[in-house]
């Protein structure tokens, strides 16, 4: 006879246990103590896929230094209307995690968050036009005062020495630094809160329990199916409200579910590798993290950088990511993922966006194909002294870009993250990758408006949120005053002074 199935009914089941659900989770927590929450993760511990500190970029991404949220317009003009956006929604997240830290919740903030100088290097003439057209235009807004731009080797030789070392004195090279930048370990900022949430009476973190059915009652509820990896059990959580925060395995569940939202969405996935520095030497002459600018046809997230990071209180020193391709959603997912997503909804603007995305799959087939003394002669190009034996392959996390229906061109690739919720938000799903993890706080407020609309209308939920996020509703950037105020703030609280 089979396992016998049992059945629990909650509030909200948050999928993933990973800093969406963490953040998620602890959102409502906070702002309604009163829901009852089942948290659901498939491996036996939280934060091991997108979220762990080896697997993603760690920067803290606030536009400071990502070229790519800064595209060039063919006038030569620079767009940096994404850039201010993603500056606004990460001082959003600073907010949230200093009033944690001022409320207990976050005990040791610089064990997840650390003040690391932000810069960005680009090598040519043109690189360095368009780096400087770039500072000129964002040194203009309030977000981003304070930014410095050089060309001058000496003072670049203060800022990078490592990368200055033994380089090309007729090469022309130009950089921009903010010192308020941070390197930010999501792996541990999502363990401190889902420890804090396990602690409740009212919310239950289940590790190592596998979703493997969604299903809409005939009252409204959901019912997610689960099962026990290690013992088999099977249960039924009926709730009133779901969200899929399972990183690359967010889509294959929001086809399960099957809302009408969900139809047209799919997903390429996008693995990746880094340089990681082996040399302590090496490691202790850099710190900052320096982006440049993605190949042609490169997908962002694949932008090189000179990474400093840290990682269980210890510097690290890492460049890439150098992408690759595997048909897996996630790190430790199956090589069926990318054929199991393939619906007939979604056949059209998954091979629309393939046909349209040629330098794409060009890129990464090179990628694929690159042996050690290829990536070390990436690395060079940032640090002429590279030396193989400094350095050895870490593999990074696995990334699914998302691709949705287009009326023109069938499908396209959508750079960045996704929200997709069923018209009655009693579902929700996050798709896609940067600036990801950075900006979730501001991203999940905005999901629980959509999605509890009688509660965020509450003169007691607006109160709340105003106490744990002091700007909200306002723009940082239009307010000189009130930026410098709330920073001022957050790195007293998050100690990044």
């Amino acid at each position: 006879m089979g396992k016998k199935t049992t059945k629990t009914e909650v509030d909200v089941v948050l999928i993933g246990a990973g800093i969406m659900s963490a953040t998620l989770g602890t959102l409502i927590h906070e702002l309604s103590p009163d829901i009852k929450i089942e948290i659901l993760e498939r491996l036996d511990t939280v934060a091991a896929e997108s979220s762990d500190a080896w697997n993603n970029a760690g920067t803290g991404h606030s536009a400071l230094c990502e070229l790519n949220y800064t595209p060039q317009r063919p006038d030569g003009s620079v767009d940096i209307s994404k850039a201010i956006s993603i500056a606004e929604q990460y001082e959003v997240s600073k907010q949230f995690w200093s009033y944690l830290v001022e409320h207990n919740v976050i005990k040791n903030p610089e064990e997840f968050i650390r003040r690391v100088p932000h810069m960005s290097a680009v090598f040519g003439e043109k690189d360095v036009q368009f780096l400087k057209t770039r500072y000129d235009a964002l040194t203009q807004h309030n977000l981003f005062k304070g930014m410095e731009y050089s060309e001058d080797k000496s003072l670049l030789n203060d800022w990078i020495p490592l990368m200055m070392q033994e380089r090309d004195a007729q090469e022309q090279i130009a950089a921009t630094k903010m010192d308020i930048g941070t390197d930010v370990n999501f792996g541990t900022l999502t363990r401190d809160l889902i420890s804090y949430l396990d602690k409740k009476e009212n919310i239950n973190l289940s590790t190592g329990s596998e979703v493997k059915d969604i299903e809409r009652l005939p009252d409204g509820r959901w019912q997610v199916e689960t099962k026990d990896l290690k013992t088999g059990a099977r249960k039924n959580i009926q709730a009133k409200f779901v969200f899929i925060g399972a990183g690359g395995h967010s889509l294959l569940l929001l086809e399960k579910s099957g809302i009408p939202e969900s139809k047209g969405y799919g997903g390429f996935p996008v693995g990746g590798q880094w340089l990681r520095c082996t040399n302590e030497e090496v490691i202790a002459q850099h710190h900052a993290k320096v982006y440049g600018k993605a190949s042609v046809g490169a997908p962002p997230m694949s932008v090189p950088h000179l990474d400093t990071r840290y990682i269980d209180g210890k510097q690290a020193l890492l460049f890439g990511p150098y992408a690759g391709f595997s048909t897996k959603f996630l790190k430790k997912g199956s090589y069926f993922d990318l054929p199991a997503s393939i619906k007939l909804s979604n056949i059209r603007p998954m091979l629309s966006a393939g046909l349209d995305n040629l330098p794409l799959t060009k890129y990464l087939i090179t990628e694929v194909m690159k042996k050690p003394k290829d990536k070390l002669d990436a690395l060079k190009q940032f640090m002429p002294t590279a030396k193989m034996e400094d350095w050895e392959i870490e593999k990074a996390g696995q990334r699914v870009q998302v691709i949705k229906k287009h009326p023109v061109h069938g499908g396209i690739l959508e750079f960045g993250t996704e929200v997709v919720s069923s018209a009655d938000g009693s579902i929700a799903a996050l798709l896609g990758a940067s600036p990801g993890a950075s900006t979730s706080v501001a991203v999940m407020i905005n999901l629980l408006k959509r999605c509890f609309p009688d509660r965020a209308k509450s003169d007691a939920y607006r109160t709340k949120l105003r106490t744990m996020i002091p700007s909200w509703g306002k723009n940082l950037n239009d307010d000189a005053e009130l930026c410098a105020s709330t920073r001022k703030w957050t790195h007293d609280t998050l100690k990044l002074n």
